[in-house]
């Protein structure tokens, strides 16, 4: 399931604050000052005055299924009963769903109810304690026993969680004491699990959990959890008018071929003749994922190229497109798969330092 990362405890984006009472609409006014950039909505039964800063609704149920994935997290100032019959249905999974806290109509507690981790909810409970001076209540049991949170760290490093489902059984190893067997061999989460959490254990040991940490594709088992960091920069060229399809077919038989996983792509790159490329920029728009362009004097900088082209030197003034942008992509980085060509597309894959 595609997401893309959080890398701050709060969640990224606008807050949705949600009162139903006179008494909620005061508090939602507090939190929507102390969460800087959020939305306030108040039933319209409540009343005041139209210049607020507020949004009105009729029916909450109906506002809030319009309005749930449009918010990276929601604070509903009513029941814990009425929240969770209301979201029930719009709920997918704890990689993708908003976070959701609820706050009382005394302002007494804050509480943490949906995607405590990746949804920022615990952190968001946090803050609204401190805004209202209330008690926050977070039943996270790696939080309450102080114990790392896998989901959580992937989060704050920027990694994809490629296998969601396996988190918990990392999580109960950790609360359980148990040691998992971690791949990690460019150390993006080893330094942030405490030597008793993890063991170089082989991976082949079916009775151990384990964590795979890597850009490579390997066959492991259904119960290991995969996180890719973002650290493979493709570069690519191809012939003008290469449709969307040829591109992203052309990119993931190589990336197969290679063993290379699509979900640690950090960003396409290619030369800035190529700005208005139709399929280069739809690519780039439906796998979600940012394109850079250089021009000549960037790409002939490049002294690291493995296969120049006299062809494209010819009619671009370039030794290298893909490689050369690969390469300026990931930092200057080491090339790790050479140029890749078919009829109308080439293309090659470097590695951030």
């Amino acid at each position: 399931m595609d997401i893309e990362t959080l890398k701050n405890k709060i969640p990224p984006g606008p807050i949705a604050v949600w009162s139903i009472t006179p008494n909620g609409k005061i508090l939602g006014q507090k939190i929507k000052a102390g969460l800087k950039g959020s939305t306030l909505f108040v039933s319209a039964k409540i009343g005041g005055n139209d210049k607020e800063n507020r949004v009105t609704f009729e029916n909450l149920s109906e506002e809030i299924q319009c309005q749930f994935n449009k918010f990276s997290g929601h604070v509903f100032i009513f029941s814990t009963g009425i929240a969770v019959r209301i979201i029930a249905p719009l709920l997918n999974s704890k990689i993708i769903d908003p976070g959701v806290v609820v706050v009382d109509d005394n302002g007494t507690h804050s509480i943490s109810l949906i995607s405590g981790h990746l949804g920022g909810a615990n952190e968001l409970t946090k803050k609204i304690a401190g805004i209202i001076s209330c008690t926050p209540v977070i039943t996270t049991a790696t939080d309450i026993n102080n114990l790392p949170a896998i989901d959580l760290i992937a989060k704050d490093k920027g990694l994809f969680i490629e296998t969601p489902q396996n988190i918990k059984h990392i999580n109960m190893a950790f609360l359980m004491g148990e040691p998992v067997s971690l791949f990690d061999p460019f150390d993006f989460i080893k330094n942030d699990l405490p030597k008793p959490f993890w063991t170089d254990k082989s991976m082949e040991d079916h009775a151990i959990r384990k964590i795979f940490c890597s850009y490579e594709t390997r066959d492991v088992s259904r119960e290991t959890l995969i996180l890719r960091p973002p650290v493979l920069s493709i570069g690519i060229g191809c012939n003008r008018g290469t449709s969307c399809k040829e591109l992203k077919q052309f990119l993931f038989m190589v990336l197969k071929k290679e063993n290379l996983s699509v979900n640690s792509i950090c960003q396409f790159a290619t030369a800035d003749i190529k700005k208005d490329e139709i399929g280069l920029l739809a690519l780039s728009k439906e796998m979600n994922i940012q394109i850079v362009f250089y021009d000549k004097k960037n790409l002939n900088s490049v002294k690291t190229i493995m296969t120049p082209s006299k062809m494209v030197e010819k009619h671009l003034g370039v030794k290298s497109v893909c490689e050369a942008a690969a390469i300026l992509a990931a930092n200057n980085g080491k090339l790790i798969v050479p140029k890749k060509k078919n009829k109308d597309v080439t293309l090659a894959v470097a590695i951030k330092k």
